[in-house]
């Protein structure tokens, strides 16, 4: 058998990022420094054009969680980071609280364990409303109870990323759009890397980072010398987002119960005051951001139980994201997978997988969280 041919890299630096997103870029904020070579790797034409510019852009309190999991405590010290950062930043943003609410008696239980849920998580400061306080908080809003979420808000994804990114390069780090993994190596000094573009280059990266999202598994799978049984399986749930006409009803974002494999079909609010309703749930086998109308059905039916005035001519196509899960259909909790050497063998090696909600409240505490594998 022909023994394959090494990469020959053509020059070296400190620290690849694979990934221009916002955990991407918080990684390459909390890794610059001038006497760094660090180089953030973007296939695509711009930073965040996946997931972190196709979500809810809220800022989780940490209730939904797994209590001691990764998700759990990331997002909740992520979330008291990130409220430090943006207001050091003038990071357009609003601290406006969220309403849970049971839309029938048979939910209250949800809504109780959500709250036992939360508090071990170490979140204390859910406020259990009845119907007339619901009623007080957002009169438009049907339920029987509710659970008020004081410290979630919401956040302008674009400009968080922007100042990210400044951050960084500020700091000496490089930016590289257009740039895709096209192979990888595991070498003795690093890990090679072939980058694609205008100029095809190879690599060679002392530490590699893997924050390639929804690409994650694709991008580990091209590094020659990993054990691919280290890489997770993918599956991708896909989520449309429609948008309210006219001047919104709401103070708050509006969350029913959860469903099975997201948070339900809620309301939220941007940084304009527009609402969004959304996420539903599809499973889908590519990245495919079309807008299906026909999904418009199944939105009035779910808002209707919680918001009776909503009508079909409301509703106009929003977006569409698509998240990165790492179980299948019918599986609701799952955790981050942040795999370092000791995962997976590979010296400088860090693989982040299945990063969807709470990434971007998390986003920092998850670059926090890198930093301390590869001081390990």
């Amino acid at each position: 058998m022909k023994e394959r041919t090494r990469l020959q890299p053509t020059g070296e630096i400190d620290v690849g990022i694979i990934g221009g997103g916002v955990i991407g870029l918080s990684v390459a904020r909390v890794l610059a420094h001038p006497d760094r070579q660090i180089v953030v790797f973007e296939a695509e034409t711009a930073i965040g054009m996946h997931t972190s510019s196709r979500n809810s852009e809220v800022i989780h309190s940490g209730i939904y969680y797994q209590p001691d999991s990764l998700k759990a405590r990331l997002c909740v010290e992520g979330k008291h980071a990130l409220y430090e950062y943006l207001d050091q930043m003038e990071v357009p943003h609003k601290k406006i609280g969220k309403l849970i609410v049971a839309t029938s008696e048979n939910e209250i239980p949800k809504l109780e364990a959500l709250k036992t849920r939360a508090e071990a998580n170490g979140i204390y400061d859910l406020e259990w409303l009845d119907q007339q306080q619901v009623r007080e908080l957002e009169p438009m809003i049907e339920s029987v109870n509710g659970l008020f979420s004081p410290s979630t808000g919401i956040v302008d994804s674009h400009s968080l990323m922007i100042a990210l990114k400044g951050d960084a390069q500020r700091n000496g780090a490089w930016v590289q759009i257009l740039s895709p993994v096209l192979e990888g190596e595991v070498q003795e000094k690093g890990v090679a890397l072939v980058i694609g573009g205008k100029d095809q280059s190879t690599i060679l990266c002392r530490a590699v980072i893997n924050c390639a999202g929804l690409s994650s598994q694709d991008v580990a799978r091209k590094i020659d010398g990993l054990s691919k049984e280290s890489i997770p399986d993918k599956f991708f749930a896909k989520g449309h987002y429609f948008m309210l006409k006219g001047n919104s009803p709401f103070s708050h974002l509006v969350y029913p119960v959860p469903t099975e494999g997201g948070l339900g079909i809620h309301v939220t609010l941007d940084m304009e005051g527009n609402t969004r309703f959304g996420p539903d749930v599809s499973w889908v086998d590519s990245v495919d951001y079309s807008f299906d109308e026909t999904c418009k059905k199944d939105f009035l039916e779910a808002i209707g139980k919680y918001y009776t005035s909503i009508k079909e001519e409301d509703l106009v196509p929003g977006y569409t994201g698509i998240r990165s899960k790492l179980v299948p259909a019918g599986t609701q909790d799952q955790d981050f997978q942040i795999q370092g050497p000791k995962d997976h063998g590979v010296s400088g090696l860090v693989n982040l997988y299945g990063i969807e909600s709470p990434g971007l409240t998390a986003s920092l505490a998850i670059a926090k969280h890198v930093l301390t594998i590869l001081e390990e």
